[in-house]
């Protein structure tokens, strides 16, 4: 298929994100995961194990890892180490795994429970950090540490819908800063300014990732926190492109000029809605057939030949809040980021995604 052949061709070219242990990275890891899992076509496999040779020691060390910057996206690539320990039985990366765990336990906490962004970004909560590390603490939870710490974990998506929710629009903001200094910041409610499509998705995909990972035996919590991913799924297809079944950069305004449909996060929706529905999370009958359309939407409208090559289009470069005057949170800000093709942030999701649209087809 024409998507598979953009993601043998991305892979082959695939340089690092960064020279350390990086997010970005990650989520193209991850990715591949989900793609040996859908195809058992071993290349996926062969590029993580490839991938971590060359960051992971035989003693399990984790080679350029930046432990002194307290950054909750460290985290995600780690996602792939308990995959690789499941295929190869190499004790080293049970290790890392352990080293990872350690980190997030020392991890600095706003005074609700939840993980800081990063230490330049104390006393925040950003939608994108619950998908860095949440999933991870959940996988490690219910494997190795008798899911001790569910209610943890709980209790950080407990947080969102306390402080970040926003009933009337059905969407969380981007951020939300406990301590109401930050320039981009409510001073009532903390919270950023507007809702940013990448962050929503960074959000449903940590939701849904997490209740993969999650024993259904803990009941109270599984129930909750489908709960929580099926609001946040009816509170955000309102907002779907009639015509290419895509979502806006700035979720809920597509009056603005020069807003437009972007890939990322769309992708993000497209996976969470079909892996929910595989998941029995959601019902097959009634959202099966949104998510797929998400998907064929994003094929049709941005997987387009350039030059004689497939490019993923569309793809927001990068967007934050802060530190200090930097990046206000405002609809332009959100609108003047650089839009790029074939970024790790995008593409990663959209393989993710493309994935669980092969299983959700195999699966009838």
């Amino acid at each position: 298929m024409r998507a598979e052949q953009y993601f043998k061709q991305f892979l082959a070219e695939y340089q690092n994100y960064k020279d350390y242990w990086n997010y970005e990275d990650g989520c193209v890891l991850v990715a591949c995961k989900f793609m040996h899992q859908a195809t058992g076509d071993d290349s996926y496999l062969d590029f993580i194990l490839h991938y971590l040779k060359h960051f992971i020691g035989e003693d399990g060390s984790i080679f350029h890892y930046e432990t002194d910057t307290y950054n909750i996206d460290s985290i995600n690539a780690g996602k792939i180490l308990f995959y690789a320990f499941e295929k190869t039985g190499e004790e080293k990366y049970r290790i890392a795994i352990e080293f990872l765990m350690e980190r997030l336990s020392t991890h600095p906490r706003c005074a609700c429970g939840s993980f800081w962004h990063k230490e330049i970004y104390p006393n925040q909560i950003w939608l994108d950090g619950l998908y860095m590390a949440q999933p991870f603490y959940m996988e490690y939870e219910t494997k190795y540490h008798g899911k001790a710490n569910y209610d943890d974990i709980m209790k950080q998506f407990r947080n969102v819908k306390a402080y970040l929710y926003n009933p009337e629009k059905g969407l969380s903001y981007h951020a939300y800063d406990e301590a109401r200094i930050q320039p981009w910041c409510d001073k009532v409610t903390g919270c950023s300014k507007n809702f940013w499509l990448r962050s929503m998705g960074w959000y449903l995909m940590a939701m849904v990732d997490v209740l993969e990972a999650m024993s259904q035996e803990i009941y109270e919590y599984y129930h909750e926190l489908s709960e929580l991913f099926r609001e946040s799924v009816r509170g955000i297809l309102p907002y779907m492109d009639e015509k290419t079944h895509m979502f806006y950069q700035v979720i809920d305004r597509a009056d603005v000029d020069g807003n437009y449909l972007e890939t990322s996060g769309s992708s993000m929706i497209a996976y969470a809605i079909m892996k929910g529905c595989r998941l029995g999370v959601l019902l097959k009958d009634k959202y099966l057939e949104t998510g797929r359309s998400i998907m064929e939407g994003i094929l049709q409208e941005k997987l387009v030949e350039a030059e004689g090559k497939l490019e993923l289009q569309g793809i927001c470069h990068v967007a934050g809040l802060g530190p200090g005057e930097k990046r206000d949170g405002s609809v332009a800000y959100y609108l003047s980021e650089k839009i790029v093709s074939d970024d790790a942030k995008g593409t990663g999701p959209f393989i993710m995604a493309f994935s669980q649209y092969l299983l959700t087809n195999n699966e009838g």
